[in-house]
């Protein structure tokens, strides 16, 4: 349904906007709902234009500052959606023009709005009042040639292409930062710009970047081919404790030495083994991995060693073992502490002799085969307890490596999440906008029990749940968030004033008071749900906002609870 905007409309009531902002200040943190925002001196954005626009120039530097308030307006767009579900078409759409009042980015005075989301129609004209960006320029820069309000722009463009789901194209139809008398800027379809095509590519790669990505993967090219630095093959981490961990297997790589993995399950061993593989003179051999938990007992021998025909009941043929067909390469053995005795011994003599008989057969077999083995539990207290062979556990234990824990180098999950993002993007055919801050921030203070494998299941989790060119929130990457020992942050009022999480004059948590009261849980909730109907004025929707919950879900809970009978 096409709607217009009308000038007695409540614009500049957006308290649900201002109650997302969240200070905590013992955390060094500004949260915008799950978005971390910055409090940043408007003199240094200047001086930071200001270099920008000298080292590269006006027109190129218009294209980074335009890319730079679009990914912003991607952002925005999406959280208005989530903040007001059940509005009018209208009210969604001016959350992207309060959003930019509330940043103090620009006031903005909507002139003319005509949309229909069904039709994909769309025109708009808006007044800005005192952009930073006209700030800027008188300050910094001067009197500009054309418009400006790069920044603004961008965000404009992407705020309402994604609220249409079409592309829009704003223009600075005049710009007080070029000696105009006031800011206006114009929205329509692309197609209805004449040089639609020749703005668009402002919101592409520079192509000096891109000249730049050309040359970086032409070195990492030859260097590849010249020779095999150290990390080219471990995996994804730039941590103090995983480049020693890759300092210690380029030494080893080299030479014909047996390697034991140790580490917590889920950390990469296996990443690791075939690093050793592929930095090795044997990387052009083949590369055996065995998870040795995975197999029968009573099938390890044949599995590892080979099986002669006849040998036992269903052995119809003759067959090689992973050994043999590792031969003249590496095989990993992970979780070798599962192997039984007798498949120990078998084990032992092939790395004593380099020699191995099938499984029903008297003859010996020549292997050259290198082992790395890995284990989660200790050798050690095995061959104390007399369920590892311990002439076998020296044998292994030449060149052990311990693999830190996710915990441990928690400085690579920023990049590990984003190599599982490219991943899971192309699996399920989707683009999402990656982790929301606070999503990222609730990562980083996790434990991680289960390791990087924990960490690409969790993010899988929030690919699936996660829509196209949305932000992928905390609750889409866990079932129950993790525990934290943040301390409560501060807010802003609907006056503008801040004031704490915690109520005043209260020395303990609120959670304290409640259970040291002996309410249920049950009345703590029906309590809240009583009290944000009455304050939305028994609006179910407004309502769900006060909770943080969906409509639905709100709606559902008031029926369960009677307070609210179905209609």
């Amino acid at each position: 349904m096409a709607v217009s905007y009308k000038p007695q409309l409540n614009y500049t009531d957006f308290k649900d906007l201002t109650e997302q902002i969240h200070f905590q200040s013992s955390e060094g943190k500004i949260w915008f709902g799950e978005q971390r925002m910055l409090l940043m001196n408007l003199t240094s954005l200047g001086a930071f234009r200001r270099e920008i626009v000298n080292s590269m120039g006006a027109e190129r530097a218009k294209g980074f500052f335009l890319r730079l308030g679009y990914l912003s307006g991607l952002k925005d767009a999406e959280l208005a959606r989530k903040l007001r579900p059940h509005c009018s078409e209208l009210d969604i759409f001016l959350a992207g023009p309060q959003l930019h009042s509330l940043k103090g980015m620009v006031k903005v005075i909507p002139l003319e709005i005509d949309l229909d989301q069904e039709t994909g129609d769309f025109y708009g004209r808006f007044e800005w009042i005192d952009s930073w960006e006209v700030e800027i320029c008188k300050t910094e820069l001067g009197q500009m040639s054309e418009p400006a309000c790069w920044v603004l722009l961008g965000y404009a463009c992407a705020y309402t292409s994604s609220f249409m789901g079409r592309e829009i194209i704003f223009r600075e139809v005049s710009c007080r930062g070029c000696g105009d008398e006031k800011c206006i800027i114009e929205g329509k379809p692309a197609e209805e710009w004449p040089d639609a095509k020749e703005f668009s590519r402002h919101f592409k790669a520079d192509p000096i970047i891109e000249e730049l990505y050309d040359l970086q993967e032409q070195l990492n090219s030859l260097r590849s081919t010249l020779q095999r630095q150290q990390g080219q093959y471990y995996g994804i981490g730039q941590s103090a404790s995983y480049n020693r961990v890759c300092k210690m297997i380029d030494k080893a790589a080299q030479g014909k030495v047996s390697v034991l993995l140790l580490g917590e399950t889920g950390v990469g061993k296996e990443v690791i083994a075939k690093s050793v593989h592929l930095r090795s003179e044997r990387a052009d051999g083949p590369f055996i991995a065995v998870n040795c938990a995975a197999i029968p007992p009573d099938l390890i021998e044949a599995e590892l060693f080979g099986v002669e025909k006849g040998a036992y009941t269903g052995a119809n043929q003759a067959r090689e073992g992973r050994f043999e067909r590792a031969h003249g390469g590496t095989i990993f053995l992970d979780e070798v502490i599962e192997l039984t005795p007798r498949a120990q011994a078998t084990l032992l003599r092939v790395l004593q002799e380099g020699e191995l008989e099938r499984v029903g057969d008297n003859r010996t077999r020549k292997v050259n085969v290198r082992v790395i083995a890995a284990t989660n539990e200790s050798l050690e207290q095995a061959v104390e307890q007399g369920r590892f062979r311990a002439d076998l556990f020296y044998r292994l234990n030449v060149f052990p490596v311990q693999i830190p824990a996710l915990r441990d180098r928690i400085e690579d999950l920023p990049l590990l999440a984003g190599h599982f993002l490219e991943k899971f993007h192309a699996q399920y055919e989707k683009r999402t906008l990656g982790l929301s801050d606070k999503a990222l921030s609730l990562c980083m203070s996790y434990h991680w029990p289960g390791n990087i494998r924990e960490l690409e299941n969790v993010i899988e989790r929030g690919v699936i749940l996660t829509d196209n060119n949305e932000t992928i929130s905390q609750d889409a990457l866990f079932v129950t968030p993790p525990a934290t020992d943040k301390q409560p942050g501060e807010r802003i009022d609907e006056e503008g004033n801040m004031r704490s999480g915690r109520p005043e004059g209260g020395t303990g948590s609120w959670s304290d008071t409640i259970l040291g009261s002996g309410i249920s849980l049950d009345e703590v909730e029906e309590t809240l749900m009583r009290q944000a109907m009455e304050q939305a004025n028994q609006n179910v929707s407004k309502a769900a906002r006060l909770l943080g919950l969906t409509r639905p879900a709100l709606a559902y809970r008031l029926k369960k609870s009677g307070i609210l009978a179905e209609s």
